[in-house]
């Protein structure tokens, strides 16, 4: 199991530049990324390759959507169950 820490960091880290880019610099974990505009479309599938590609898991469609999404505690959650179920 990876840890907590270190995975919101990495999650953090991905989405801290494109926050900045949108005039977002400064967000909590459980800040709405949908709501500041940081999570566009493009956003999202660049995210979902992300966390596929840093934690090895596969992220089914379903399971793209902005309740999953919408902030870095949201998101560590689906990666922490998507490792679970591995």
């Amino acid at each position: 199991m990876i840890q907590s820490e270190n995975a919101k960091e990495q999650i953090r880290e991905f989405v801290t530049p494109i926050a900045q880019r949108v005039g977002v610099f400064s967000f909590a974990d459980g800040d709405s990324l949908t709501a500041t505009g940081v999570l566009s479309s493009l956003v999202l599938f660049r995210l979902v390759s992300f966390l596929e590609e840093t934690f090895s898991i596969a992220i089914d469609d379903d399971e793209i959507n902005i309740e999953n999404f919408d902030s870095v505690d949201r998101i560590y959650r689906l990666v922490e169950s998507n490792l679970a179920g591995s």
